[in-house]
């Protein structure tokens, strides 16, 4: 896809005047970092004080009807009769035949008879085909992508900077309440993606600048940064949260990830239920670990990981340099054969270098959701 064919967030000209560098994510030409301050400045931000992030490129979806709720229920894994109206839920679309995850996102119970759903920017079209294919009469499925913005607000001052805009902050974690600013309805739900108190706001795409623009002036006195998708990413594999395409896939299994706390197993359907049992009570081949290095070896996706003695046991699935504990961290998945397990030590090949690395559970530095 070329950069005229990407598709741009209603922030687009706000992160072009602050000389954001940017790239294509999921088909959208979205901030990487921006000038003057850059990933470690972004990540540092949001783990002191506050950050905003755009991910207006999320997908949104809603599905509505008499029984909407109890129709979602029967497809996706979680298990929404576990949460009230009012609520979200981290919940997976799995493939009926396989188990794969097709994607991973957030489903707001509006209530019985509506959900909206977040999944990720490059599935949303197949989320959707597949929701709609299974939909009965009388349940509408409606792709709203380009109808809302969201800006994640992130950090120990978040709360702060959302009340000088006098938006609530007290509802409890995965929670959301509809709200307004200056004019402009909004929908503030405690959720994130980077192990901080925080928020996401779901905006009308067209008032989206408006909410952006009061974050940012706001904020100046609480040390707000504008962030890219690059601390996003740094700030989400230090609590060990899973990117889809990467440790989630249609060759990545919810057991496997270890996201099997996200399956209402005891639920009589949703998609992928029999595999998925089966692979549970069988035990999976294969489990996703964190990796911390010892040395300065970085890991990074699809790089071999093999066992003292050389035995090949995995692969990487993602990894970076982690700004807070300024070492390389990744996860991966290790091979149950191999007898691998927290505390062993494994070699990465890091360009031809052999970096040794330590199995631990994440996340990486402590988590501070609330």
């Amino acid at each position: 896809m070329t950069e005229q064919e990407l598709l741009t967030s209603p922030l687009h000209d706000r992160h072009e005047a602050l000389g954001a560098k940017l790239a294509d994510f999921g088909g959208w030409q979205m901030p990487i970092e921006y000038a003057g301050g850059g990933v470690l400045a972004e990540h540092k931000a949001v783990r002191e004080a506050v950050g905003i992030f755009d991910v207006s490129h999320l997908g949104k979806a809603t599905v509505a009807g008499p029984g909407a709720k109890d129709f979602v229920n029967s497809l996706l894994t979680n298990d929404l009769d576990r949460i009230a109206p009012g609520a979200a839920q981290y919940t997976l679309c799995c493939d009926e035949a396989s188990g794969g995850v097709v994607d991973d996102l957030i489903a707001y119970l509006i209530s019985d008879d509506e959900v909206f759903l977040v999944p990720n920017a490059a599935n949303t079209t197949e989320v959707v085909r597949r929701i709609q294919d299974a939909a009965p009469d009388g349940i509408g499925v409606t792709n709203q992508h380009r109808d809302f913005g969201v800006i994640a607000v992130q950090g120990p001052r978040s709360a702060d900077l959302l009340q000088a805009l006098g938006l609530p902050t007290g509802h409890d974690y995965m929670a959301f309440e509809r709200a307004e600013y200056d004019g402009v309805p909004l929908t503030v739900c405690r959720t994130g993606y980077t192990g901080e108190h925080g928020y996401e706001l779901v905006i009308p795409w067209d008032r989206t600048a408006t909410v952006w623009d009061a974050l940012m002036d706001e904020g100046s006195a609480l040390g707000v940064a504008a962030c890219g998708l690059g601390a996003r990413d740094t700030l989400r594999t230090e609590m060990g949260y899973p990117l889809h395409g990467q440790d989630l896939s249609m060759d990545i299994t919810p057991n496997q990830a270890r996201s099997g706390w996200a399956v209402g197993w005891k639920k009589p359907a949703f998609w992928g239920k029999d595999v998925l049992s089966a692979e549970r009570s069988d035990k999976p081949a294969r489990l996703l670990w964190g990796l911390l290095a010892t040395d300065r070896g970085i890991p990074r996706p699809h790089m071999q990981v093999r066992s003292a003695d050389g035995d090949a046991v995995g692969e990487v699935t993602s990894g970076t340099f982690s700004p807070t504990l300024r070492k390389g961290i990744g996860l991966a998945l290790i091979s149950r054969d191999s007898g691998l397990s927290e505390g062993d030590e494994v070699q990465v090949d890091v360009r031809g270098r052999t970096s040794v690395m330590t199995i631990v559970k994440p996340p990486f530095v402590e988590s501070h959701v609330r």
